[in-house]
């Protein structure tokens, strides 16, 4: 059972610069709109795609523990802006939408029951603030957020912020964000926006490595 975990922000909050301490060689990266990264570095193992297959493909065959779906949101958005001028209105307009959710949802369920328990996937996604102020990941509107409740099927949702040219992330909600993590993994409610210390925490937590360790032990007697 892989591990998704959401990481939501306002464009130029630091979602993709949380990536930079990754080691070119230790991290999947797929590009969902092929926007040039914010730090000089290049990833060993990176797609440009907002095909599904294609991700699903990828994230399952890639030996890298860590993967990270940067601007996740638009494999929503660039399915919209693709198809809603051709379905015409009525109940297409509504199938459209179910077909939005349905394609998301499955891509977590994939990471979730098709990966091996060591493989983390981060999905990175914008932020959005509705009527009554409340945080929560931008899709394309309410008919789709009826549908899938996209933080509820992660355990782990991590806000990137940015306050005064400081980048961080917050790990519990202020009461109107949807920002959480389990009991006992982040010491504190703002930690650096650093992903690779992040990874390195949740692996710690749920002893991923430690796990990985026996399984080659098992393999090395069988």
């Amino acid at each position: 059972m892989g591990i998704p975990v959401l990481i939501i922000g306002k464009s130029g909050s630091g979602k993709s610069t949380s990536l930079r301490n990754f080691g070119e060689k230790e991290l999947a990266l797929i590009n969902v709109i092929s926007k040039p990264l914010p730090f000089r570095k290049k990833f060993e193992s990176t797609i440009n795609t907002d095909d599904y297959l294609t991700i699903m493909k990828k994230i399952y065959s890639t030996k890298k523990k860590s993967i990270v779906i940067d601007d996740s949101g638009y494999l929503i958005t660039n399915q919209f802006m693709n198809n809603h001028s051709k379905v015409g209105g009525g109940n297409a307009v509504f199938n459209l939408y179910n077909d939005l959710g349905d394609k998301y949802w499955s891509l977590i369920e994939f990471v979730k029951n098709k990966l091996p328990e060591d493989k983390i996937v981060y999905f990175n996604m914008h932020e959005e603030k509705n009527d009554f102020g409340d945080i929560r990941p931008k899709t394309i509107g309410k008919l789709l957020d009826d549908k899938v409740c996209i933080e509820g099927m992660f355990t782990i949702v991590l806000r990137c912020m940015n306050d005064n040219n400081k980048h961080y992330f917050t790990t519990q909600s202020n009461g109107q964000d949807v920002a959480k993590t389990p009991l006992g993994m982040f010491e504190d409610k703002e930690i650096d926006n650093d992903l690779k210390m992040v990874d390195t925490t949740i692996r710690e937590y749920y002893e991923l490595n430690k796990k990985e360790k026996e399984g080659v032990k098992e393999d090395a007697k069988a």
